[in-house]
């Protein structure tokens, strides 16, 4: 799955992924370490490592990037792109002028090859672990705030040198097959990570206009980070993904950590903010709309979108978009998000 490596890059770097399925953990003389050019590397848990450049800037303007995948076991691509990644700074094929944390999620979902074992990891961050101490997800997500706590904690503090890029696949086809989620804090928003954005190729963003419980809410919150998660295309097993179709997000990532200046070329993504959620509050719950209904699919003001006894979500504004529809999720939890587009007026009050 990777390239370029040689005999003189640790193992546990060129297969990042690999060792991290196999449940194998380094010997203490192995969890840090330097690599070729000087790079030093820190394994910090399962799932978990840092690297760090060996010629680094004034560390007051050293930007940290936490790459975040498999928050969602069953997807697989950006898992392999970071793996991929590591490999590749290791043994000196991609330069590295960041500091940069490599996460991958929900380790025991990827070994399962499933989404997740008892609940959805990317629901349980900000504390709400502590609201099920009965899941095997529990746990997990508050070893993963944890380290990014420590991630964090080296981190400077000038503008634009904490990011956190968590990536994923979506279940369902999309009218934009690439898109970015922003957590809302009240801080304003970057014109540095739509910029980015545009340079990843992706093409649309949906603003959250409530505070959350995923890993880049957690992120954005509690550290400031600029924070996305950013929706790739489509699941699909380990070995089965064309990764060529996710060059523009592994490009930018790369450049990112490079300390690349951005290209600036592309047009910034459509906008789109959420002003509505469906939530299935019982068994009896009907979503209506086909189950392949692609993100993003417009509905016209008066559209019933689902019901649930007396409850109904009517479309009440000219148009709405449906954004993660899912009916098979449990009763309390969102099935679905609706949107409408505010490209105009987001982008004209874009900070630096």
């Amino acid at each position: 799955m990777t390239s370029n490596v040689d005999a003189s890059t640790p193992a546990m770097l060129a297969d990042f992924l690999a060792f991290t399925l196999s449940g194998r953990l380094p010997g203490a003389a192995d969890r840090q370490g330097q690599c070729v050019g000087g790079v030093r590397y820190a394994w910090q848990g399962e799932g978990v490592l840092e690297l760090t450049p060996a010629a680094a800037p004034d560390p007051q303007i050293l930007c940290s990037v936490l790459v975040s995948a498999g928050v969602h076991g069953d997807e697989t691509a950006p898992i392999e792109l970071l793996s991929r990644m590591v490999a590749d700074i290791a043994c000196g094929a991609a330069p590295l002028a960041c500091r940069v944390g490599i996460v991958f999620g929900n380790v025991a979902a990827m070994r399962a090859g499933c989404r997740y074992v008892d609940d959805d990891l990317n629901r349980l961050f900000c504390g709400r672990y502590a609201q099920l101490a009965q899941s095997r997800e529990a746990p997990r997500a508050e070893a993963l705030e944890r380290a990014a706590e420590r991630f964090f904690a080296g981190a400077a503090q000038a503008p634009h040198t904490r990011w956190h890029i968590d990536m994923h696949t979506a279940i369902r086809a999309s009218v934009f097959e690439r898109f970015a989620l922003l957590p809302h804090t009240g801080a304003p928003l970057s014109r540095a990570m739509f910029e980015w954005l545009a340079d990843a190729g992706i093409e649309a963003v949906l603003l959250h206009t409530a505070k959350g419980n995923t890993f880049t809410h957690f992120t954005a919150e509690a550290f400031g980070a600029q924070a996305c998660t950013l929706e790739l295309g489509k699941v699909r097993p380990f070995g089965e993904n064309d990764l060529s179709r996710f060059a523009g997000a592994d490009r930018a990532v790369r450049e990112l950590v490079a300390g690349a200046e951005r290209r600036g070329v592309s047009p910034l993504p459509r906008v789109f903010s959420v002003i509505g959620q469906i939530t299935k509050k019982s068994d009896a719950f009907e979503l209506l709309m086909a189950d392949d209904v692609p993100n993003f699919t417009a509905f016209a003001r008066g559209a019933v979108l689902a019901c649930d006894g007396a409850y109904r979500y009517e479309v009440s504004h000219d148009e709405e978009r449906i954004v993660f529809p899912n009916r098979t999720v449990k009763p309390g939890l969102r099935a679905g998000l609706t949107v409408v587009e505010t490209t105009r007026e987001t982008l004209a009050a874009l900070g630096l």
